[in-house]
């Protein structure tokens, strides 16, 4: 247990953030899910309107929850596969 108040607030903030990264990267997590889904049906407007909410959710994350080229590959990968619909 925390002794100095510095120490106790640090620990209050840690578990904020801690909610908030879980939070984001949930939320990366479900709209790339939705946009694979998107990807399934066929439907090339349905898609594109999905990637482009996908992408803006894991480029927020990114430096945040996980690295910037990770963030920067999960987009460019969900792209490629959006823009094989024919």
């Amino acid at each position: 247990m925390a002794n100095h108040k510095s120490s106790k607030k640090r620990i209050l903030v840690t578990i904020k953030k801690n909610a908030i990264n879980t939070a984001r990267r949930s939320a990366v997590k479900t709209e790339t899910k939705k946009a694979l889904a998107a990807i399934a049906t066929g439907d090339k407007a349905v898609a594109t309107a999905a990637v482009r909410s996908a992408e803006s959710k894991i480029m927020k994350a990114a430096g945040k929850v996980m690295p910037k080229k990770r963030a920067a590959r999960k987009v460019s990968r969900l792209a490629k596969k959006a823009a094989k619909i024919a």
